[in-house]
């Protein structure tokens, strides 16, 4: 169950707000751009430290970067 704020959303709505590539910001917090590619594809996603890194860059709260909707994490 995705909600409407994910990642990968996330990562791309900011990415193309500060105008970066998904190369520069790779080369910005230290992956492959195939990494940040794959966060905005929903098919990997970020270790707390490259969070904290794209956390960093965006100039935002970790927490920010990963909500969940009530129930979304529910067995």
């Amino acid at each position: 169950m995705k909600s409407h704020h994910d990642i990968q959303t996330f990562v791309r709505r900011r990415r193309l707000l500060a105008d970066m590539t998904q190369q520069e910001l790779a080369d910005r917090v230290g992956v492959t751009r195939q990494t940040i590619l794959s966060i905005e594809k929903g098919k990997y996603t970020p270790s707390v430290a490259l969070a904290l890194c794209l956390a960093e860059v965006f100039d935002v709260s970790v927490e920010s970067l990963f909500q969940l909707k009530k129930g979304e994490n529910d067995d």
